[in-house]
């Protein structure tokens, strides 16, 4: 599809789903992208950490592709760049910290030469075809972060990116409700908005505020403590800077992407006041209430700090009486893994405080009441919820037609959205879905790799080997090895009424290789299902001698 004379929204990810947010704007024939985000894998990919969307529908009109557009730095927004900037081959866009950020990752991948990045100021404008852009600074848990102000023939369109209100932001200067106003005053067609926290009837509350939380909660302390967050609330990591010299400790850092998002924002002009920061040696050193450690893994990873500290592998050691202190949101479906960490924490007697317990952490993301002022002061004529699950976007589309917005659409990952002229409708669908790096790889992800990486994770493997003679004889005995399958007291005997299994479709099947071979493939395998109630992948050799 070319959008003609006509305005066109797609969503190639973030839609239904929280992270890996990829959206395009199509019109008089060109397109934009705005963000190209990762996700982080769970069990359903085994041996993968890192999902990717798949691009091919706009990868597919790369001659009409303008050029990519971020919002912000993490991960969600930014994190698949360095995977598709080189071969999509257009320009990027970003404020100064989200460019640092960029311009990383482009470094670590060696494809920083081959990909141009286009650095606008804060609150900056540029041209990209029919499209104009204007950087809009809103609060959120990084630095610049940001809406768009996207100019087009048929109407403006207000892309929130993530967002929040806050009263007392740490870090940049968000718009104000005046400004906000003003940009509703010239007229939005449509609001493109984060739905993360619609169900969250209370405002997502000020950082400002999490300061007087954790100073409370550190200073009763009196042994070692450790704090995790995420890597990119940079708007934390001041905080936690103001806390340990509040509560009289030494900050030490654990985890490179910490170490990372500190260099950028000094770099952009951020966290200069941050205090000087010490090694894991001298931390082991002090008195035990004398030291703060910020960390990564608070979401349950398992190669990060927080998870080597609990495991016992990492230089930080934490002993009985220690704290740990979860300052972040628990993201739906890291239950599991966060608390394996918290087990292994409470087995050596680590005492744990998390947002439930204590005022230690504020989202990024608006509640009701935000949202509610957000759509007061820009005005649309259509709501468009994206970044959420479908049970986000359709909440906050009912919300917002109560808040009295004329019309609203909701839509999932490939509905092709026509904007303007005339009512919003679905006019098509594109192809969207997920990819993994797999090792160095990328692969579907619903691919037969995956798919059968899934069942051996599931039922195990077999191994057959049969040697035959030219008369297709049996020469000794089928060699078999088994890989996950679940026999073990009587293994022996699992083997050797499999190998007879082998020996006896051998023997019954006069034929030639392949029919053999799936006759031994069969024979094993309902003899594994008969022991076992699996059906295991059987793979079968057959060697002519």
């Amino acid at each position: 599809m070319t959008p003609a004379n006509e305005l066109i929204f797609v969503a190639l990810g973030g839609s239904g789903e929280i992270g890996m947010n990829v959206n395009l704007y199509g019109c008089q024939g060109k397109w934009v992208m705005v963000d190209c985000g990762i996700t982080f894998a769970d069990p359903y990919y085994p041996g993968v950490d890192v999902v990717l969307p798949d691009l091919r529908f706009i990868e597919e009109r790369l001659d009409d592709l303008l050029g990519i557009v971020l919002t912000h730095g993490h991960e969600d927004h930014i994190g698949a760049l360095p995977y598709f900037a080189a071969d999509l081959g257009v320009p990027l866009y970003a404020t100064p910290f989200t460019a640092g950020l960029i311009r990383g990752k482009l470094e670590e991948e060696g494809i920083a030469d081959q990909v141009e990045l286009n650095v606008i100021e804060n609150e900056g404008s540029f041209d990209l075809g029919p499209f104009g852009f204007r950087y809009v600074p809103l609060a959120h848990s990084i630095p610049e972060g940001n809406a768009l102000m996207i100019e087009t023939p048929y109407g403006n369109i207000f892309h929130t990116g993530d967002w929040k209100l806050d009263e007392e932001p740490l870090l940049g200067a968000p718009s104000t409700a005046e400004e906000l106003r003003a940009i509703g005053d010239e007229g939005v067609l449509a609001l493109v908005c984060d739905s993360t926290n619609v169900f969250n009837e209370k405002a997502s509350g000020s950082e400002g505020e999490v300061r007087t939380g954790l100073d409370e909660v550190i200073s009763q302390a009196e042994n070692r403590v450790l704090v995790t967050t995420f890597a990119s609330n940079a708007a934390r990591l001041k905080t936690l800077g103001e806390v340990a010299v509040d509560t009289g400790r030494q900050l030490c850092v654990a985890g490179r992407s910490l170490e990372r998002i500190l260099r950028v924002a000094k770099a952009s002009g951020y966290l200069r006041d941050f205090p000087q920061t010490i090694d894991f040696d001298t931390a082991m050193r002090l008195p035990r209430g004398k030291v703060m450690i910020v960390a990564t893994g608070g979401q349950g990873e398992p190669r990060a700090a927080l998870s080597r500290v609990a495991d016992g592998t990492h230089p930080i050691k934490l002993d009985a009486g220690d704290l740990v202190v979860f300052s972040s949101k628990q993201i739906p479906g890291n239950e599991m893994a966060i608390g394996r960490i918290q087990n292994m924490l409470a087995s050596k007697g680590v005492q744990m405080v998390t947002d439930r317990q204590a005022f230690v952490h504020v989202s990024g993301h608006p509640g009701r009441p935000e949202l509610a002022e957000m759509y007061s002061w820009i005005r649309p004529e259509i709501l468009l919820p994206v970044h959420g699950e479908f049970r986000h976007m359709a909440e906050q589309a009912r919300f917002g037609l109560a808040q009295g917005i004329p019309g609203a659409v909701v839509q999932s990952n490939g509905d092709i959205i026509r904007l303007a002229p005339g009512t919003p409708e679905r006019v098509g669908h594109a192809e969207s879905g997920r990819l993994v790096l797999d090792g160095d790889v990328i692969l579907p992800a619903d691919g037969a790799t995956l798919n059968e990486r899934r069942k051996l994770s599931i039922n195990g493997q077999i191994s057959v080997a049969v040697a035959l003679d030219p008369d297709g004889s049996l020469i000794g005995t089928p060699q078999i090895r088994l890989s996950g399958v679940p026999v073990e007291e009587e293994r022996q005997a699992f083997i050797d009424e499999a190998t007879a299994a082998a020996a006896q479709a051998v023997a019954d099947k006069d034929a030639p290789d392949e029919a053999m071979r799936e006759a031994v493939r069969l024979a094993v395998r309902r003899t594994a299902t008969r022991w076992t109630g699996k059906k295991p992948v059987v793979d079968v050799l057959i060697v002519p001698v």
